[in-house]
């Protein structure tokens, strides 16, 4: 008997092996399996996704530690004296620390969003969604980690698997998710991997950070209506056209509402220029570019004129 229970022990011991070689994940598995999470937790709380995953890439491992496979915390929370739930001890910065156990991975997803919550991250929230660079900065300084690298290792996740493509305008928007294809890409080499989300725009933006796409051959109102949850009205006063103008391939569409100013102070005409290319080129308002010129609507300006973007035009 006592035989039968060594063997059955030791075979017990040989599965549980196999079986935690078998889960270990890649980066790039990991990003497959929690990008819907974690995009899902930035339209709701309005954390750059980028960021969301960076953070469970590098704080669980991609998902194979052992803190992520018995307690299923992919962020490294501690339980701090507001945690009532189930709790697991393991050695981090001191010997045998209290961590937050969940009941799934994705209970810990949405504890890491409520837990950015607390006042001392409020400041990363006055930031643009598409700053991951100042969300990284932002978490080390109110103390979410004690790695003065932690920054740095969360930009070079992010900037290595391209997931601020995640925190793309289309992605932002509080209508439900735009069914795209997502094609990944091969690893570059054994030392570098990436991952490109391929859609049918790509999402740009001007110096003073308004979002915008080139049009393509064959597109239609009714395709950027489905790619970016966009309506046709908003298509055409954010871009200060006539009801009936037919999109041109080439043509640059804003995707939200152009700013009031521009970060260059002016810009000279070229020949051929109308006062609504240059609010296209700048992503400025064009009744505002107008009036900062002191010029009436409609007003065509000429060859080598300065036309003001950023304050009125000085009168001599």
């Amino acid at each position: 008997m006592r035989i039968k229970q060594l063997g059955l022990t030791i075979w017990m011991t040989v599965g549980l092996l196999l079986l935690s070689f078998g889960q270990n994940q890649t980066p790039l598995e990991y990003i497959e399996k929690w990008k819907e999470v974690a995009i899902e937790k930035m339209k709701i709380h309005k954390i750059p996704a980028s960021i969301t995953l960076a953070q469970g890439i590098l704080e669980s491992g991609s998902g194979n530690s052992k803190l992520a496979r018995l307690a299923n915390n992919h962020f490294g929370i501690k339980c701090h004296s507001s945690w009532t739930g189930e709790t697991f001890y393991q050695d981090d910065d001191e010997k045998d620390e209290c961590f937050r156990k969940y009941k799934s991975a994705s209970e810990s997803y949405e504890d890491h969003a409520n837990f950015l919550k607390k006042s001392r991250y409020q400041p990363l929230f006055l930031l643009d969604i598409t700053d991951y660079s100042g969300w990284a900065h932002g978490l080390k300084k109110a103390g979410y980690a004690t790695n003065p690298k932690y920054p740095k290792l969360l930009i070079s996740i992010i900037e290595r698997y391209n997931l601020s493509e995640l925190d793309s305008e289309n992605f932002i928007s509080n209508e439900p998710l735009v069914s795209t294809k997502k094609k990944y890409k091969k690893p570059l080499s054994k030392n570098q991997e990436t991952i490109t989300l391929q859609f049918q725009h790509s999402v740009s933006k001007t110096a003073n950070l308004v979002p915008f796409i080139i049009i393509k051959k064959n597109d239609s109102y009714e395709k950027l209506e489905k790619e970016f949850a966009i309506r046709k009205w908003q298509i055409i006063k954010y871009n200060d056209l006539k009801k009936n103008h037919k999109l041109t391939e080439g043509e640059r569409i804003f995707l939200k509402p152009k700013r009031c100013k521009s970060k260059e102070e002016f810009h000279i005409v070229k020949a051929g220029e109308t006062m609504r290319d240059i609010s296209q080129l700048y992503g400025v308002k064009l009744k505002r570019i107008y009036k900062r010129n002191g010029l009436d609507e409609g007003v065509v300006p000429k060859q080598g004129q300065r036309i003001y973007l950023r304050s009125k035009k000085k009168v001599s």
